[in-house]
């Protein structure tokens, strides 16, 4: 069968990043919560970019304070971190609205969120404003072993999403040996 045209505005879908994330930030004394699909790893420090801008409530608490959590949600909180990402923390308290628990960080302001598989506290590197690019730094990681549920899930970009599914190991054809899940 031959390839059909895609319109290029739809190109995105095809290398859509993933996981889905969950950004808290923290800001004058109130916590909020940002669903994100748009971002990437840039290194094993760990570096990760994600793509924002002055549209998005939490923009400006990222830019006041240089710092937030990237909150990795498993499948089980899929609905809920849809709908964070369709209301405003300008006007509601997500935490609240959504029945999560907000935890403190070890070294930053903006809290975990228990009901996560991880989270990544981070601060802000730089910040590239023509692409809308922030470049976060890693500093402390958290991850709840416990956690039954912990397949994440993937935005497709059209409203739908893939869920993790089997896993292949394949660590025996790498010249470096990772360590064994996380």
């Amino acid at each position: 069968m031959p390839m059909t045209e895609l319109p290029l505005e739809k190109a995105f879908m095809l290398i859509e990043p993933g996981p889905v994330l969950l950004v808290t930030t923290r800001d004058g004394g109130r916590n909020n919560i940002m669903t994100i699909t748009w971002h990437m790893v840039m290194d094993f420090t760990p570096r990760i970019a994600l793509t924002t801008g002055p549209w998005n409530y939490s923009y400006r608490a990222l830019r006041h304070t240089g710092e937030c959590v990237l909150a990795v949600p498993a499948a089980d909180l899929a609905e809920k971190t849809v709908s964070i990402g369709d209301c405003s923390g300008a006007d509601v308290d997500k935490f609240q609205k959504f029945g999560l628990t907000p935890l403190p960080a070890a070294e930053v302001k903006a809290p975990l969120i228990a009901e996560c598989l991880a989270c990544l506290e981070c601060r802000v590197e730089t910040y590239l404003e023509s692409p809308g690019i922030f470049v976060l730094e890693g500093v402390r990681a958290w991850i709840d072993r416990e956690k039954k549920e912990r397949r994440t899930f993937h935005a497709n970009g059209d409203g739908t999403f893939a869920v993790d599914g089997e896993t292949l190991n394949l660590r025996d054809r790498m010249k470096d040996k990772l360590p064994a899940g996380v």
